[in-house]
């Protein structure tokens, strides 16, 4: 029995119309001889509904609420999926995380998946059935319903194609595959036709929307290739693999974006080993995830601290930090908003020196001023006043030749 794992998101399913086209691209694959298990994010922009809707109510939703109320989108999608595929003539069923045995931690809104039960899948498969699953979401030891964070029905995906031993895991979304950058900023980007798992979990996690990073994580353990295509026609996309050339000799193989992120400074913090520690321990407790760090250099015992987060952990993270400001006697704390995080990816340089030289160069001929850099030894990322975001991805993917 050939399995094969289909995912599709938002876009691919928006309308009655786009689900039918879907239902007709499943059933072509079991025509071919395969067993097929689809994965199906909510209809087009139904989470952000919901997100809204939730906020009409209240400023501090409760996490579990949260899930709750989010976890009814996909439950729509894949209802109406599987009825697409019965109009053709096929059997289907359809099924919640909750229902496939996807088990998670008690991390509600970012929950991680612990294991997957994937009997009862097996067994409808073994019936000759279509298994529609739900993305993004899974459940706890204590029955309570789990959402996997942004972009989770990829990680549904990936670890469903690891638990049936699946032997092909398509993405499809609303591109053709993973560009060297966003086509919608820079027109002559280039479609990439294959990429690394390191190189594609670095851009995932520095904003390429297209995969998310912790789906990339489970497939790269697990050595699971993925394909990324078009829900909106048949040609072959990207693929995601363990080794790839070296996209024809290019050094840097992408430009990320990301305008999602906030800035965070502790002015005025005591000089003294263990108060960064403090910081980000109490920061970490509560699950916001910190990337860059840049201390200032000490002056009369006290040094300025600013650190980069997630845009929508903004307020708990600002709360947080003030109370810790104030335990460890530092002056307060600035908020920047207007920031941007642009990034070169490349597994090429590693063995390339002056590649960050070049970048720098590309933003100093567009006047753009850099606020923090931190790097990798496959990215370098600056962060800069988001009003010069999209100028300074042009610059740096012409400065490179990344484009056709």
């Amino acid at each position: 029995m050939k399995i094969m794992v289909q995912k599709f998101g938002g876009s691919s399913v928006a309308n009655p119309e786009r689900i039918k086209l879907v239902a007709e691209r499943v059933v072509s694959y079991r025509k071919k001889g395969w067993s097929m298990v689809v994965v199906v994010s909510a209809l087009g922009d139904t989470t952000d509904e919901l997100i809204a809707l939730a906020g009409q109510i209240t400023d501090d939703p409760p996490a579990r609420e949260m899930d709750m109320l989010l976890s009814t989108g996909e439950q729509i999608s894949v209802a109406l999926l599987a009825m697409a595929i019965a109009e053709l003539g096929y059997r289907a069923i359809s099924f919640t995380g909750a229902q496939v045995g996807i088990k998670t931690d008690k991390t509600h809104t970012k929950a991680k998946i612990i294991d997957i039960d994937a009997n009862r899948i097996k067994n409808e498969l073994g019936g000759g059935k279509v298994v529609i699953v739900a993305g993004f979401q899974g459940v706890t030891e204590d029955q309570d319903i789990t959402t996997l964070g942004r972009g989770g029905s990829d990680l549904t995906a990936v670890a469903l194609a690891k638990a049936v031993s699946a032997d092909a895991c398509e993405i499809y979304t609303d591109v053709e595959g993973i560009y060297t950058t966003d086509p919608r900023i820079v027109t002559e980007a280039r479609k990439l036709k294959a990429i690394t798992y390191d190189e594609m979990l670095e851009m995932a996690s520095l904003g390429a929307q297209v995969m998310q990073a912790r789906s990339i994580e489970v497939a790269k353990k697990f050595d699971i290739p993925l394909h990324v295509r078009s829900s909106f026609n048949y040609n072959d996309g990207t693929l995601i693999l363990k080794e790839a050339d070296i996209m024809e000799d290019f050094v840097i193989s992408g430009v990320t974006l990301n305008k999602n992120e906030a800035k965070i400074t502790v002015c005025d913090v005591p000089d003294m080993p263990g108060i960064a520690a403090k910081i980000f321990k109490e920061v970490s407790k509560s699950g916001i995830n910190v990337d860059t760090i840049v201390q200032n250099v000490s002056r009369k015992g006290y040094t300025d601290l600013s650190f980069t987060i997630p845009l929508g952990d903004l307020a708990k993270a600002k709360s947080l930090t003030e109370k810790i400001t104030k335990f460890i006697k530092a002056g307060g704390i600035l908020v920047d908003k207007d920031i941007a995080r642009v990034s070169i990816v490349g597994v090429g340089m590693k063995t390339h020196p002056g590649v960050a030289a070049k970048m720098f160069e590309a933003l100093a001929q567009k006047s753009i001023n850099i606020s923090m850099i931190t790097t990798s030894e496959i990215s370098i990322s600056c962060i800069i006043n988001k009003k010069n975001a999209e100028k300074a991805v042009r610059a740096v993917h012409a400065k490179f030749g990344l484009g056709k």
